[in-house]
């Protein structure tokens, strides 16, 4: 018998699994805020150089005349963001004048932005412009880096302490970390707090889909998979709805980060995974959990036959297969796992690279950045539910080849559309983004699935049950696909 049976006899897809999951789920839609939260708090907004003293006074009232005499105008008649004139160019101030050859220079006394859209963003509070704009990037490396760091950190605390322990620390660092983030006026300090809030995103979510997969029965966790997904996209609308509505930077990232204190404070009404406390000789509190489990279930009279030999029972069969020390080389033992291994990590890095790419700077489709975010958003919602179906009756592999074909191809075909069709590009781009955040849930299912029974023992990665599906999770080695997926 496995333990996905027993928790048939309590109640299999009840009250507590319903409850358990919508309560773990919804702090992983708002880690979606955090993901693309640059797209609106490191926005670029229109800059041009700001112009000296003395040339400002020359000009008078007339901010216009000063800055056409001061600032060069690109090939499109916009000024340009990173040069300015060593000395004012009145000529330009006549009618069909222009100036060939007149000598420029950097932006030697800072910018002048736009605020119309951004009243601020961390672009117009440190300057992240012409040379420095590198460091806007950096920023968000910097969080990806600590997404990383993450995965090997809360993936091995996890396995060792428990998947309940980390996940309520995580909830507490990114809250505690992200009011930071808005309260401190250095860009070191924004970054060291950026990198300490990725490390979370791979706390959280690696903990929380552990548990989900943990309390589920087997016929509920494709389904619940899938709902990870969409709680991603209603991340990102919730995302677009509060940059929308609040848009200085500071409040935006403290808006987004208090509802975590709120999920530190339930998450220690949830209960700790049975079958984790099984396997480490902590029978007794198991008992309890499952006790508690029935009863929500109304199963109240199963909970009361449970013991703690009638419960070990359910999960004897998977103590002689725990190995006490794992390795991620393993997975690289033998030619076939190694073969399995090597095409996982190719699925992941090019899903993730597209993926990224196409999300993580809006503004370059030249739209309304909060309109591209809903629309990167909607968009999951039919792709997802195709894959869902297709997962179901067509298989993994079939599933993950398609959407990814499509969104190269996607992808690909929006190098050819001209620059001026700005509508079109997004489209193609917000088609080729649903595409792979499909094949992205498709992923996390089928690399549980992949392994053989012998690898998921020795390695912790899920085991299957009677029917192929898997029975557990191990967060030291689901930590890889935040790893492959953050290079």
């Amino acid at each position: 018998m496995a333990f996905t049976d027993l928790l048939d006899v309590l109640g299999g897809v009840g009250r507590f699994q319903l409850v358990y999951t919508a309560l773990l789920l919804l702090p992983c839609g708002l880690l979606a805020c955090h993901n693309f939260l640059q797209n609106f708090t490191a926005a670029v907004p229109l800059h041009h150089c700001q112009g000296a003293a003395a040339h400002a006074a020359a000009a008078g009232n007339s901010s216009r005349a000063w800055l056409r005499a001061t600032i060069p105008l690109d090939e499109l008649g916009v000024p340009e963001p990173c040069q300015r004139f060593t000395e004012p160019q009145w000529a330009l101030l006549s009618p069909n004048a222009s100036v060939h050859g007149a000598a420029t220079e950097s932006c030697k006394d800072g910018w002048v932005y736009d605020h119309s859209v951004f009243p601020s963003t961390i672009v117009m509070e440190w300057d992240l412009v012409c040379e420095a704009r590198t460091l806007r990037d950096l920023a968000q490396s910097i969080y990806m880096a600590g997404v990383l760091v993450g995965a090997a950190v809360f993936g091995s605390l996890a396995d060792r302490l428990g998947r309940k322990a980390p996940l309520v620390w995580s909830y507490l660092q990114l809250a505690v970390t992200g009011a930071a983030t808005a309260y401190f006026s250095s860009f070191s300090a924004y970054c060291v707090f950026r990198f300490l809030m990725g490390m979370t995103f791979s706390g959280i979510i690696l903990n929380s889909l552990s548990l989900v997969v943990e309390w589920m029965p087997t016929r509920g966790r494709t389904v619940a998979g899938v709902l990870l997904g969409f709680s991603f996209t209603l991340g990102q609308l919730i995302l677009a709805g509060a940059a929308y509505l609040i848009r200085p930077w500071r409040w935006l990232q403290f808006a987004v980060s208090v509802p975590f204190l709120v999920f530190f404070l339930y998450s220690w009404w949830l209960p700790e995974s049975s079958r984790w406390l099984l396997l480490h000789g902590k029978s007794q509190l198991a008992v309890q959990s499952l006790r508690k489990v029935a009863a929500v279930n109304r199963r109240q009279e199963e909970g009361a036959r449970l013991t703690q030999e009638v419960v070990s029972s359910y999960i004897q069969s998977e103590f002689t297969s725990i190995r006490t020390s794992n390795s991620v080389l393993d997975l690289f033992r033998t030619p076939a796992i190694r073969k399995v291994t090597c095409c996982l990590m190719v699925v992941w890095f090019s899903n993730s690279l597209a993926y990224y790419g196409l999300v993580m700077d809006l503004q370059k489709f030249g739209l309304s950045v909060y309109l591209v975010q809903v629309l990167f958003g909607v968009i999951d919602i039919p792709a997802m539910l195709v894959a869902t179906a297709t997962m179901i009756y067509v298989g993994r592999r079939a599933t993950v080849a398609s959407f990814l074909l499509l969104a190269g191809l996607m992808v690909i075909s929006n190098m050819f559309v001209p620059e001026d069709l700005q509508a079109l590009r997004t489209v193609q781009a917000a088609l080729g983004k649903g595409c792979l955040a499909s094949s992205f849930i498709c992923i996390y299912l089928f690399t549980g699935e992949l392994y053989p029974t012998e690898i998921r023992a020795k390695e912790g990665l899920p085991k299957k049950d009677a029917e192929g599906k898997s029975e557990e999770i191990s967060l030291q080695q689901l930590g890889a696909s935040p790893l492959v997926e953050t290079i």
